[in-house]
């Protein structure tokens, strides 16, 4: 087993993603010992039950004191206030990094919170599963996976490197890339495509409303698209807002590329339909 990286890492929200950025880390023994700290107490005592923490902290304030990372793996419209909370007492040279989805507005907010001396590099994971709970974290989440770090100009060059070095030890492809940049690019890769699960969701429960049985025929296709749309209800309220702008671009453009298909349909165009489901297909297909 490899030397540690840290010895103390305080994971703030120990749940698929905390909890499995603390197993990882752990596995790979990159850290002597994994500090948790939960709003849920039985959340909290499950994870130190199942081994994904070491200790469960009695409060944020406790939990982060002598933490030499601090992990905030809460829903992006909380980060900021978990962070300006654990300000004053994060020691000197501590490094904060999170796993929310929407980035801009939160390094613009985290980064003026911190003390001198103490360091903020936003992160992205790019995994998860529609599980949530320390009961779901697992190690290998990480694996071959995308992390998506966001520096600024103001970014400490040994903090950004230090949270680099923790997520390839968790199994992560690490990138860097604008914050800004980061938010149009999930918009259309990720967080519409919630927006369209949840929407068919309640598109087909209405349907339902009046064909009785009509869920009981959801077969593969329906399964497998609307997975997403069982994720954390809170978590995606909270993305949707706090990426609004660049989310509505992509809804507005789903929405015209939905329109002309509909228009298609009612027309009874077969050819621009064929071109236009091979074109997708195509697309689809060169995903890598």
């Amino acid at each position: 087993m490899s030397q540690p990286i840290i010895t103390t890492l305080t994971v703030v929200g120990v749940g698929l993603i905390g909890g499995s950025f603390s197993r990882a880390l752990k596995a790979a023994g990159a850290v002597q010992r994994v500090i948790g700290v939960d709003q849920d107490a039985d959340n909290l005592a499950l994870a130190l039950r199942l081994g994904v923490i070491d200790e469960a902290a009695p409060s944020l304030t406790e939990g982060v004191r002598g933490a030499q990372v601090v992990f905030v793996a809460v829903p992006v419209g909380s980060i900021a206030a978990v962070v300006a909370q654990a300000a004053p007492f994060l020691s000197p040279g501590c490094v904060v990094t999170d796993g929310g989805s929407v980035k801009d507005e939160l390094v613009q907010a985290c980064e003026p919170l911190m003390p001198a001396g103490t360091f903020f590099v936003g992160g992205h994971p790019i995994a998860g599963t529609e599980h949530s709970g320390a009961a779901a974290a697992f190690a290998e989440l990480y694996q071959g996976r995308r992390c998506i770090l966001t520096p600024t100009a103001a970014t400490d060059a040994a903090a950004l490197e230090l949270v680099r070095r923790l997520w390839l030890t968790a199994g992560s492809r690490v990138e860097c890339m604008e914050a800004a940049t980061h938010d149009r690019v999930f918009a259309a890769v990720s967080h519409l495509p919630h927006m369209v699960a949840y929407a068919l969701v309640h598109a087909v429960a209405r349907s339902a409303e009046e064909e009785e049985n009509i869920l009981a025929f959801s077969a593969g296709g329906f399964r497998d698209f609307t997975r997403i749309a069982s994720s954390d209800p809170a978590m995606w309220r909270d993305i949707a807002l706090m990426n609004r702008g660049a989310l509505l671009d992509m809804l507005d453009r789903y929405s015209a590329e939905f329109n002309a298909l509909r228009e298609r349909v009612a027309t009874g165009d077969g050819p621009w339909l064929e071109e236009f489901f091979h074109t997708s297909k195509r697309l689809r297909d060169g995903i890598r």
